[in-house]
């Protein structure tokens, strides 16, 4: 399961007919025989109606809406009502774009971004591509894709701006913390590799995995570089999950896994009390004895299967954290089919840590709070780092 998307099957089918200049009639569709009894949709209907009759081309406007696009555009309204970032209507061409997307197989700069604090927010870069040689970073608000605000822009939409065909160019208007005045960077889109996983065993001896993302090959990866960590005689791990932005569930619990007890809680899905809760359970892989020492890594890029696996082996006792509070992704989407050229992707349920916690939009915050300074980046030191470090020695 990827984190945040469960794709499923077509659940139904648009009902309605539309007549030229006439009121439209509903009909009925098989998730139900009538609208919900207590809303008039009547206004609806008038301004569809109002618009067909009186709407010109000013030049702004390319083409006039046909009837099907009108209902796209209706059926994204309703889904905009909900005001989720993560819940979204899209339309044939979208969908197309989605399910690419979906596939691994894409063009952009390669950054992971969300809604935060009302504004689109860089989770986080990914290493070696485009955006981090840019010098975009976590935390970035962006408020324009080629001169396009992203007030109010949905997350899906704003990820379909920004990508596009290689070796073209997009520009975004940023506004950084501690910075006067937004400013443009100009970033050129390249054929994106997700980074995984890097490995080191410090002079000190202290061993460090640096997992950059959840992708479906992360835990094959993660056990080559438990087996390195043991081969090295170290009793010291640090786990940096700074700035990976998530990924696949299966890769967290199978993480998780290497560390804790059989049966032990992972993370739970709540459905809110609409869908029986799913648990996810530690499979007991739990090599490690208590002699291990173990920190993990986290800052604000930090998000969605990363937090889960921090908020796991925190709660558990596995674990210290050290950094920064992570992002707070911790919400789970369904993309269910409407048409076979469309889909509505919707939040169904929100991850809770094995104690109940939801970290949705307040993120987890670390055991030791470690702050990193444009001042640390530019002299080239990780103060982080070194603090983990520090603990796993004493």
């Amino acid at each position: 399961m990827l984190i945040g998307l469960v794709v499923v099957g077509s659940a139904f089918a648009a009902g309605y007919s539309f007549g030229e200049r006439s009121v439209p009639v509903l009909l009925p569709s098989r998730v139900g025989d009538s609208l919900p009894p207590d809303i008039d949709v009547s206004p609806l209907w008038k301004a569809w109606r109002i618009l067909d009759e009186k709407f010109i081309s000013t030049g702004t406007s390319t083409k006039a809406a046909n009837n099907e696009e009108k209902l796209w555009g209706a059926i994204g309204g309703v889904a905009g009502a909900y005001d989720d970032p993560y819940t979204a209507f899209f339309p044939p061409a979208d969908k197309e774009i989605f399910d690419s997307q979906i596939s691994g197989n894409f063009s952009g700069v390669g950054m992971e971004i969300g809604i935060k604090d009302g504004l689109l927010t860089v989770i986080a870069p990914l290493k070696n591509t485009p955006a981090e040689r840019a010098g975009i970073k976590t935390g970035d608000h962006i408020l324009q894709i080629d001169n396009k605000a992203t007030n109010g822009l949905p997350v899906d939409r704003a990820v379909q701006l920004i990508r596009g065909p290689e070796g073209s160019t997009v520009s975004l208007t940023i506004l950084r913390d501690g910075a006067e005045e937004p400013f443009e960077v100009a970033i050129t889109r390249a054929n994106i590799q997700i980074p995984t996983i890097d490995t080191k065993l410090r002079d000190d001896g202290v061993f460090v995995i640096s997992l950059y993302s959840f992708t479906g090959n992360s835990p094959d990866l993660f056990r080559n570089a438990l087996r390195e960590f043991i081969l090295s005689n170290s009793d010291k791990l640090i786990v940096d999950l700074r700035g990976n932005p998530g990924g696949y569930l299966e890769a967290a619990v199978e993480m998780a896994s290497w560390f804790l007890p059989q049966g032990r809680v992972v993370v739970t899905e709540d459905y809110g009390g609409k869908e029986k809760n799913i648990v996810h359970r530690s499979r007991g892989y739990d090599v490690f004895n208590e002699n291990l020492k173990m920190v993990l890594l986290i800052n604000g890029g930090s998000a969605s299967a990363s937090e889960i696996l921090a908020g796991a082996l925190s709660e558990h006792g596995a674990a210290t954290l050290v950094g920064e509070k992570s992002f707070g992704k911790g919400s789970v989407q369904e993309l269910v089919d409407i048409t076979e050229t469309t889909s509505l992707k919707v939040t169904v349920a929100r991850w809770l840590t094995p104690q109940g916690n939801s970290f949705s939009e307040r993120g987890i915050e670390p055991d030791v709070q470690v702050p990193m300074t444009a001042a640390d980046v530019e002299k080239g030191v990780d103060p982080q780092l070194e603090k983990a470090a520090e603990l796993l020695k004493q």
